[in-house]
């Protein structure tokens, strides 16, 4: 090759090299300026002074306010843990189950702990931590008229939650039923009380509770579909906060936090069919 046309070659590697670095120049700093401005970054929740925790209001035994104002439950315990780890304060956000996921995206909380079942179109949305429990899909109904079986939900009205696990395997995989939906887990099963339906269908593990305060009904139908797990959500892409949650949850295990978890908030509520080993995962690394 001659001399004059190595060096067009060169400068013509060059002015492309130059157009490629322009086109993309925008895209880097979109990207560095998005990783500044995370506003639920570990380094600015501590900058804060506390994280938002998004938590039930109404779910004994997992997340809802007692008698003298106080947020308890299972998610609370385990929500003040994560803060005092972090060194900050919590601030709790209240959610329904259907708002779970805007809350995040809003940036109306940081963490999402309020029984967030992991599926698969969720995580599509959201970025789930390491499961801290285990659940099932679960059917309540009146002792004097039980429901023990799918089949005889068949042209019956069910009560669900909307945005729930349950609402989603009825609507998916059992068409027979008919659904009704409500926002919140205090509507629902007030609904249930005043005969509005056959049945209930939610997570079993509270369902199990919540017979225990009213023994009038059954959890009949124990498991539908394959088990679950619950895990804290964090906004898609906040590689940050997940990141320090995973470690944390594995920290929490090695401890048997999540034992004396169960222990002290969910087992008071649980009758004697239900053992700390079908809620609660261990040995993970």
């Amino acid at each position: 090759m001659k001399k004059h046309g190595f060096k067009k070659v060169v400068q013509t590697l060059v002015l492309a090299l130059g157009a490629f670095l322009l086109a993309f120049a925008p895209l880097a700093g979109t990207l560095t300026a998005h990783a500044a401005d995370n506003q639920s970054s570990v380094s600015a929740i501590k900058k804060r002074g506390y994280i938002k925790i998004a938590v039930f209001g109404d779910l004994p035994p997992y997340g809802w306010v007692n008698k003298d104002g106080k947020r308890v439950g299972y998610d609370l315990y385990l929500a003040r843990r994560i803060a005092k780890d972090l060194g900050v304060k919590a601030k709790f956000v209240q959610v329904n189950a259907n708002n779970r996921v805007d809350t995040l995206n809003s940036n109306k909380a940081d963490l999402v702990l309020a029984n967030f079942t992991v599926t698969s179109e969720r995580k599509q949305t959201v970025d789930f931590a390491k499961p801290y429990m285990k659940v099932s899909v679960g059917v309540v109904s009146k002792k004097s008229d039980p429901i023990t079986k799918v089949s005889q939900l068949k042209g019956q009205k069910l009560i669900v939650n909307k945005g729930t696990t349950a609402e989603q395997y009825f609507t998916q995989h059992q068409t027979g039923a008919s659904l009704l939906k409500f926002d919140s887990k205090t509507q629902q099963f007030n609904a249930l009380k005043n005969g509005r339906a056959k049945a209930l269908a939610d997570d079993n593990s509270y369902l199990y509770a919540w017979v225990k305060n009213n023994p009038k009904y059954t959890v009949g139908i124990k498991q539908l579909g394959k088990s679950s797990y619950i895990a804290p959500a964090v906004k898609k892409g906040n590689k940050s906060l997940l990141n320090w949650t995973n470690k944390e949850i594995t920290k929490l295990n090695g401890e048997n936090f999540f034992e004396k978890d169960y222990n002290q908030e969910l087992k008071p509520y649980f009758g004697s069919e239900v053992k700390a080993s079908d809620i609660i995962l261990t040995n993970q690394k």
